[in-house]
């Protein structure tokens, strides 16, 4: 697995806009788009990107200069904190990339984000000085650019960071007072869960809403955190996974939405793409299965069975594309990741259970 990849999950200051959405995604795929998540009570969308350093950071600079020259803050509305149109970019390692090349990768971004596109720049997360909440609370200054900020789009924060999961509930008849208690006696900060940040915030027709960030997936979980919920005494509803779940920390919610099945569903897509390119019967006839595999995957559930069964379908796409003569080191990394990521979320029960099936499995990843 080569050690140069990695995901980006950038949140833009608009979630209601849909060809502005589309604009937004399609700059984006100049890295492989997982997933486009947009939410109008937030008014956000976020991005789900994967792909090598060059190619991610050309896929993420395309679309933040596309919210530089369309969002104005000025006339945004939502109920989500923000300091800029391109607010928040988190650069994750993926496989055997590490934090620290995660960090060189952030400030690169950064500093064509201000020499581009002269908006001042927030070093956030890994090895720096701030964090989102002194970002967002005043308490610091841009890294890059400033102390002005942009008159219509604000800032970028941008760093890095591990993967995590973003996760919501509805508190069904709490009271602002109640919910925001809620949220405060969770996060790890004050003392709550391992690896929990939350906020309350009220949707527009008074629904109180748990908004979480989940980062220490080895540590809690969407349902470690839904067990509590329960010991206390919470009432929620409606669990949400905003963007995509790692196959380790699934829950029901995830389903269709699991990491490895968006990261596979990229990989026999771009095959597919390069099929198509060559032409032939053989290679064309090739394309069409890449893109039913591509559909298939993206829906992964987040149940041990399609686990498993996703964990084996990405295994085979390296040796089909190779035979195809279209695979690429990328490709092969990204492939063989989103396999070594489904395995890694299977039970030892469900080890037991499909013992030859695992065992193959392994046998492939280990060659």
């Amino acid at each position: 697995m080569i050690s140069d990849l990695f995901e980006s999950v950038p949140n833009f200051s608009e979630g209601r806009d849909s060809s502005l959405i589309d604009a937004i995604a399609r700059a984006a795929s100049r890295a492989h788009v997982l997933d486009v998540d947009p939410d109008p009570d937030h008014h956000r969308v976020v991005v789900s990107m994967a792909g090598t350093r060059e190619r991610l950071l050309e896929g993420l600079m395309a679309a933040v200069a596309v919210a530089v020259d369309r969002i104005d803050l000025g006339a945004h509305l939502g109920v989500h904190p923000r300091v800029g149109a391109a607010d928040v970019i988190p650069i994750v390692p993926l496989g055997e990339a590490g934090l620290d090349t995660a960090r060189d990768a952030a400030r690169e971004l950064g500093a064509r984000i201000w020499n581009e596109l002269r908006v001042p720049v927030y070093f956030y997360g890994y090895d720096e000085d701030w964090t989102l909440a002194d970002i967002r609370a005043g308490r610091a200054q841009p890294d890059l650019g400033g102390p002005d900020l942009h008159p219509t789009a604000g800032a970028v924060c941008v760093g890095a960071r591990r993967l995590l999961v973003a996760f919501n509930v509805v508190l069904p008849g709490a009271s602002v007072g109640e919910a925001r208690a809620v949220a405060r006696s969770l996060r790890e900060s004050a003392g709550g869960m391992r690896g929990v940040m939350a906020l309350a915030f009220e949707l527009p027709g008074r629904a109180l809403q748990l908004s979480m960030n989940l980062f220490r997936l080895d540590e809690t979980t969407p349902d470690d955190v839904l067990r509590e919920l329960d010991r206390r005494g919470v009432r929620f509803e409606s669990p949400q996974v905003v963007g995509l779940c790692p196959a380790v920390a699934s829950t029901a919610a995830a389903s269709g939405r699991v990491l490895e099945g968006r990261i596979g569903d990229a990989v026999a897509a771009e095959g597919a793409r390069r099929c198509r390119q060559r032409g032939g019967e053989e290679h064309t006839a090739l394309a069409g299965r890449l893109e039913k595999e591509a559909t298939g995957l993206r829906q992964l559930g987040a149940g041990q069975d399609e686990l498993l069964a996703g964990a084996e379908r990405c295994a085979a796409l390296a040796p089909v594309l190779a035979a195809a003569g279209v695979l690429d080191p990328e490709l092969d990394g990204l492939g063989r990741l989103a396999a070594l990521g489904a395995r890694a979320a299977l039970t030892p029960e469900t080890e037991r259970a499909y013992a030859a099936r695992v065992a193959a499995l392994d046998r492939t990843l280990a060659g």
